[in-house]
């Protein structure tokens, strides 16, 4: 981008402004989803009982695991890389971005249809999956594979349209509250549920790239489809990129399934049903983490083209402090009365799950706390040290859970609060790395930090 173009840039632009505006618009439809999603908890958890709810919570667990291993995280090359297209209105080039992106999603979404073919049907004993579940947990697999695709989610984002991301986004909980309640006034079956979850996330993908060819119309032009070599030129360093994020999105899902997969496998369905549900209201501060990454990071690569190193600086830290203040608070608060949530959900039922919610939800603090770390290494070109940092937190929580697993669900709680007290602890000290180096540049080469 031109110095023109950037100081243009940097005048129209308000970061702090654009991050609060885009997590307005995030919050709106993901505030609205978990409170419609903790009402079908509800409605889920108490009509299938503790076993059923075990089944379906390993079944959804492996194919979100299977989602994420197969998926490239295309979103945030999108993000990357299409900024300047997007500022610049080249959407040619935009669009010839689009469909390299799509094709590493439909890439992806055939690798894991593969591997859920090998999944389901060479390990499910492994998993004390019932035998009647087999084929759905296939099926409902090769559904979310298919409908998950993240390009248009980067689409959106980078033109800045959080409000359609945020409708659009909305299909999914709404439909999932009025099938629950329809599915448990018929009679409640782990087989309804997914196919309504299913169905429901295929009409939510096919609503999501109709959006983008509307917003977009030039850049999904078929005329841009197949020259992927050309992209590949136009955006230096994309395939190390792609490959950066991708190993680093498939570590963080294993983090994130592998310990209720790990409870199905040495505790049973019973005790995945209960880690499960625990598991999904701690969670609940790891998604509003999720929500504002996905705010920041588009705003985190425009500003980082358009601001000097020191402006960029105090964007971080503001964001990091409000991250870090809103962790601590929402994690007393989920300890204090977490107890009495999970009663309210399960019942009686899952009350031993109210013991697993305190790791949990301590665990997932330290993920909110660190929320700007992944958005600003992306920004900065520095996407490697978010891949180190799982890779030892993957490798420090499976050590844990293999040596407290013997303590029940609540020893997994314990390890999984570990790996993501280690992970923080050195996302942190790798940021203070980039933001002195950036800093030194500046110093040396006044006003080489801005791009």
């Amino acid at each position: 981008m031109s110095n023109a173009a950037s100081s243009l840039l940097a005048a129209s632009r308000d970061g702090f402004a654009n991050i609060v505006r885009n997590l307005g618009w995030l919050l709106g439809g993901k505030g609205f989803a978990a409170i419609v999603s903790l009402v079908y908890i509800v409605i889920l958890s108490r009509s299938l009982g503790v076993k059923g709810f075990g089944h379906f919570s390993l079944i959804f667990g492996t194919a979100q695991a299977l989602v994420a291993v197969a998926s490239f995280q295309t979103w945030q090359t999108m993000v990357r890389f299409g900024a300047r297209y997007a500022v610049e209105k080249d959407w040619q080039r935009f669009g010839r971005l689009i469909w390299l992106c799509g094709t590493l999603d439909i890439g992806g979404a055939i690798l894991g249809t593969a591997l859920a073919a090998a999944i389901f049907y060479g390990f499910s004993g492994v998993l004390d999956l019932n035998p009647d579940f087999v084929d759905l947990g296939f099926w409902f697999s090769v559904a979310l594979l298919w409908a998950r695709m993240t390009t248009p989610n980067g689409i959106v984002r980078v033109l800045n349209r959080f409000d359609i991301g945020s409708y659009v986004e909305a299909i999914v909980p709404a439909g999932r509250l009025i099938a629950a309640l329809v599915i448990a006034f018929a009679g409640a079956s782990v087989e309804r549920f997914l196919l309504a979850w299913a169905l429901l996330d295929l009409l939510a993908a096919a609503v999501y790239w109709f959006a983008c060819w509307r917003l977009a119309p030039e850049a999904l032009n078929r005329s841009n489809w197949g020259d992927w070599r050309a992209s590949v030129t136009e955006n230096p360093g994309i395939a190390a990129f792609f490959g950066i994020t991708y190993v680093t999105a498939t570590l963080d899902a294993l983090t994130k399934q592998g310990p209720l997969l790990a409870v199905g496998y040495f505790l049973g369905t019973s005790s995945a049903g209960i880690y499960r549900l625990a598991d999904q209201l701690a969670q609940s501060i790891g998604k509003f983490a999720q929500i504002v990454a996905r705010a920041i990071f588009p705003e985190f690569v425009h500003s980082h083209i358009g601001l000097d190193a020191t402006e960029f600086r105090r964007l971080f830290a503001r964001v990091t402090l409000i991250a870090a203040s809103a962790g601590f608070a929402v994690t007393v608060v989920m300890i204090l009365f977490g107890a009495d949530l999970l009663d309210l959900v399960g019942g009686e039922a899952y009350a031993r799950g109210a013991a697993v919610m305190v790791p949990l939800a301590i665990g997932a603090s330290f993920q909110l706390a660190s929320v700007a770390y992944e958005p600003m290494f992306y920004a900065t070109a520095h996407p490697r040290y978010p891949l180190i940092v799982r890779a030892i937190g993957i490798a420090v929580t499976v050590a844990a859970i293999l040596l407290f697993v013997s303590a029940g669900p609540v020893g997994v709680g314990w390890a999984v609060c570990l790996g993501m007290a280690l992970a923080w602890a050195l996302l942190s000290l790798f940021a203070l790395v980039v933001l002195r180096e950036a800093a030194r540049r500046e110093v040396e080469a006044p006003g080489a930090a801005q791009r």
